[in-house]
């Protein structure tokens, strides 16, 4: 995973490279999050969907890395984590 400013790039299982957009980071239970948006080609970003990322990095490492959060109990709780930093923007 590479980060550059406000965007990162993803690596999938299939090794082909995903643009993300980083719209807010948090720091639940000593685990690092990004709520990020997929970068489109036409670069009209309201209609993306939107992910929740948790670093699964080992400490020291080079890169970082990350996986997408798929547990529903995990996701909810931190959807309303963000929905919560992000309630003054328009974003939501």
């Amino acid at each position: 995973m590479e980060k550059a400013g406000n965007q990162i790039t993803f690596l999938t299982e299939d090794n082909e490279e995903v643009l993300f957009s980083v719209v807010e980071q948090t720091m639940l239970n000593g685990c690092n999050y990004l709520l990020v948006t997929e970068e489109t080609e036409d670069g009209n970003d309201e209609e993306a969907d939107a992910l929740i990322l948790k670093e699964t990095s080992e400490p020291n490492a080079k890169e970082a890395v990350y996986e997408i959060v798929e547990d529903e109990t995990e996701l909810q709780a931190l959807a309303d984590v963000f929905a919560e930093l992000l309630e003054d923007t328009e974003i939501i």
